[in-house]
């Protein structure tokens, strides 16, 4: 029998407004006090830099990202430098490994599986590569892992570029591998693709992956008076997905 997860698209969402939210959340999965949760959000253009991140892979000074309007952030999830930006799907999710995968290595394969199978949705054939994380088509990559566990609680995620610009990963070394390129769902299959289109399939992809059944935020009011702010940001929710 399937276990329950908690569904929250957040819309478009400042990146340090999200972390801060999953920080939240994560506290109170570790605590016991809420479900297993998946976030969905799209983020202005923010570069994130991960703990074992060098900045020799920031190929601009910090001032000269601001005066492009992109946020730089250190955060400490694990990996190098990555760009967020609109056109690119983020899910966060919030789970107690202990309960459905006690294995890091694992919940990362987990989490390329997901995107593989949105990827497949759309009638494209991603890859792994070995000895790095994420998904590939070819030489490029499509889709980011970086994630943060402790004490067998997660947050931080995946990244799936669904139709973003191409000029903000330029401005970096993607995940600090040098030599290797960029690519998008829109640009595999050579045309405009909503982000709207993808999130559902998402959902469902990870639902399938890690045996969950997904429950709409609305199903879950009493978690509104845990989190303040959370009502509000779930206001424009296009999402509800309905227990099934």
């Amino acid at each position: 029998m399937s276990s329950p997860l908690l569904v929250l698209d957040l819309g478009r969402i400042a990146f340090q407004e999200a972390w801060a939210l999953q920080q939240r959340l994560f506290e109170l999965r570790g605590a016991g006090r809420l479900p297993d949760t998946l976030l969905l959000a799209e983020h202005p253009p923010t570069i994130t830099l991960g703990r074992s991140g060098r900045r020799e892979n920031l190929l601009l000074a910090a001032e000269a990202y601001a005066a492009r309007g992109i946020e730089l952030v250190e955060i400490d999830r694990g990996g190098d430098v990555t760009y967020h930006g609109p056109g690119q799907l983020v899910g966060y999710p919030i789970l107690d490994l202990s309960e459905r995968l006690p294995d890091v290595h694992r919940y990362v394969r987990a989490l390329e599986e997901v995107m593989l199978h949105v990827l497949a949705g759309f009638g494209i054939a991603g890859a792994r590569v070995p000895g790095m994380s994420g998904v590939w088509c070819g030489s490029e990559k499509v889709g980011a892992v970086g994630v943060k566990v402790k004490n067998w609680v997660t947050m931080h995620g995946f990244a799936l570029n669904v139709d973003p610009r191409p000029d903000g990963f330029e401005l970096i070394v993607p995940c600090g591998i040098r030599g290797k390129g960029v690519t998008s769902l829109a640009r595999l299959l050579a045309r405009p693709v909503d982000l709207g289109a993808v999130r559902q399939p998402t959902v469902d992809a990870f639902a399938a992956v890690f045996g969950a059944t997904p429950v709409s935020a609305a199903r879950a009011p009493e978690l509104t008076s845990v989190v303040p702010g959370l009502q509000a940001a779930l206001a424009p929710a296009s999402l509800p997905v309905e227990a099934r």
